[in-house]
């Protein structure tokens, strides 16, 4: 008799399993209430109360100063480039900062904006 093993996933960094919580309310809108949430449409400004909805919720969960500064985004990578891009701009407009240290073993997500944000003088 064969004995078959449990699998077990151990790269949560790259996917993860959605929560049974999170899935039930995504449903909706992955099959009767999509729309652009940028959109003026009906379908849009659904889905633009649902995503302010959503802003509201993890701000109160994170105790953030305002739901605007919760921002989603679609990937890792683009999260990355969201932050370093950001606060590099802020610092050199703040006071001239143009410093990013980082090391050889990060992330290509972090070396490719560090690298592109060295070509453009930081």
């Amino acid at each position: 008799m064969v004995k078959i093993m449990k699998r077990i996933y151990l790269d949560h960094n790259a996917t993860t399993p959605v929560h049974p919580e999170v899935l039930e309310a995504m449903i909706p809108f992955m099959v009767n209430q999509f729309g652009n949430g940028s959109s003026i449409h009906t379908y849009g400004r659904e889905a633009r109360n649902a995503i302010d909805d959503a802003r509201e919720q993890v701000a109160a969960l994170i105790n953030a100063k305002s739901p605007s500064e919760i921002v989603f985004t679609s990937t890792g990578t683009e999260a990355d480039n969201y932050a370093i891009k950001g606060i590099a701009e802020l610092q050199q407009s703040r006071n001239g900062g143009n410093h990013i240290i980082t090391s050889s073993i990060e992330h290509h997500a972090v070396l490719h904006t560090c690298q592109y944000l060295e070509k453009r003088g930081i």
